[in-house]
């Protein structure tokens, strides 16, 4: 769909969610501006722009949630993915709930939000306190939560458990007004349960569903996005991380139905976007 029809599209879905508000529809009863922030994630307006041939740096980082997840990162580390997200305008910084003061500290005032991983990285955590870790992770200042979803259920089939699961997240998230992301593993899945957890991330309300941990046997693939995008629809943005390393494999995302990149390196990827050469690629993430 070109940019224009893009455009068109989230105007009908932002005007069929204020008409069912204001018609006292019961489904739009929840009506916030993280719904509208979940349309225009999904809606994707900006995504013709960064696949355009106009786009700038900036265009490409204002997708990108800029990562670092290891265990052995410090606080120079983390201050430095600060500054980098403040400098290119990441979407946001992602790191571990043990961050998230210090990170939103570093950022105040500037405007880039603070992203953090609930039940990770094996999602095997129990609803209760995966719901406990997302509402202390918002006490701290995160605001959007990225949740591992009960893998094991879901192998065993069991999708009422893994929906209750995500359930549980979700209402700790958007009673705040905080984004919910659903990592649901990809690499660990057949197709037919990546479409069944992506249903169960549909149902539970959340805002995004997200292919990876990056600390997995594998991380986003395009064939995944596309089934992912396929399976959820405009109603939810897509989010893919593990393994994009460059601008060429987030412009492959985003052509799949990518929303939004997980990366440890969104500087490099910022910085090919204006045709700067960099060596430098921090992670996997």
């Amino acid at each position: 769909m070109d940019q224009n029809g893009n455009r068109e599209q989230l105007i009908e879905q932002i005007t069929d969610l204020v008409l069912a508000k204001l018609a006292g529809d019961e489904v739009a009863g929840s009506f916030c501006s993280a719904d509208v922030q979940r349309i225009v994630d999904a809606g994707a307006e900006r995504i013709g722009i960064v696949l355009g041939q106009s786009a700038t740096a900036h265009d490409w980082a204002s997708l990108i949630d800029h990562t670092l997840l290891k265990p052995e990162a410090s606080e120079a580390d983390i201050r430095k993915l600060c500054d980098e997200a403040v400098q290119f305008g990441f979407a946001s910084v992602c790191v571990n709930p043990g961050w998230v003061k210090k990170a939103a500290e570093f950022l105040k005032g500037s405007g880039v939000p603070v992203c953090t991983v609930i039940g990770f990285p094996l999602g095997a955590t129990l609803p209760d306190v995966k719901a406990y870790e997302a509402r202390r992770s918002i006490f701290n200042g995160a605001r959007e939560v990225d949740m591992v979803i009960n893998i094991g259920a879901l192998k065993s089939g069991d999708i009422c458990a893994v929906e209750d699961d995500i359930r549980a997240v979700v209402a700790a998230a958007h009673e705040n007004g905080i984004l919910c992301k659903v990592i649901i593993e990809t690499a660990l899945l057949t197709d037919a349960e990546k479409v069944a957890a992506c249903l169960a991330a549909k149902n539970a309300g959340a805002d995004f569903v997200k292919t990876s941990t990056g600390f997995s046997k594998g991380g986003a693939t395009v064939d995944d996005v596309a089934l992912m995008r396929r399976t959820v629809g405009h109603a939810l943005g897509v989010k893919a991380s593990g393994g994009v390393k460059g601008i060429d494999d987030a412009r492959a995302m985003f052509e799949a139905g990518a929303t939004r990149i997980g990366a440890s390196v969104g500087v490099k990827i910022a910085q090919e976007a204006c045709g700067i050469k960099t060596s430098t690629v921090v992670g996997n993430y």
